[in-house]
C-alpha cells in the first residue's frame, strides 16, 4: 500500500473513533471511551509519522530533479505538446507548479528538467 492510501485509511479509521467517542460519551460508558481515546492518539501518531514520511520523499524526489543540470521554462507550443517533446529530449522531467512537486520546489511557471540542454 503506498503512503497516499495509507493516509486515506488511517484518516477514515480516526473519523470512525471520534465518531464512536462521541457515542459513547453520550452514553456516559467510560470503559469505551477511554479505549478510544487511546485509539484515536495511535492514530494520530501513525498519521503524523506517515506525513512527515511523505514529505521526506517529496523532498528527495525534489532534490534529486533540481540536481539535474540543466532546466528552462516550457513554451506554451511545447506544453501543448508534451508527449512529442518527452520522445525527443531523453530523461525530460516536467514540473508544473500546482503539484505538491511543484509547490515543495517553489517554481512559477511549467519547467522541464533533464540531463542535457534542449
Amino acid at each position: 500500500m503506498n503512503l497516499k492510501q495509507e493516509l486515506q485509511t488511517l484518516n477514515n479509521k480516526l473519523d470512525k473513533s471520534r465518531r464512536k467517542l462521541s457515542a459513547a460519551q453520550a452514553r456516559g460508558d467510560e470503559k469505551v471511551q477511554l479505549q478510544f481515546k487511546q485509539e484515536i492518539a495511535a492514530l494520530t501518531k501513525r498519521i503524523t509519522a506517515v506525513k512527515s514520511q511523505q514529505q521526506r520523499q517529496l523532498n528527495n524526489k525534489g532534490s534529486k530533479i533540481q540536481n539535474l543540470p540543466f532546466n528552462r521554462t516550457l513554451s506554451k507550443a511545447e506544453q501543448a505538446d508534451l508527449g512529442k517533446l518527452k520522445k525527443t529530449v531523453k530523461g525530460l522531467v516536467v514540473v508544473h507548479p500546482m503539484t505538491a512537486l511543484g509547490r515543495e520546489m517553489g517554481i512559477n511557471s511549467i519547467t522541464g528538467f533533464a540531463p542535457k540542454e534542449f
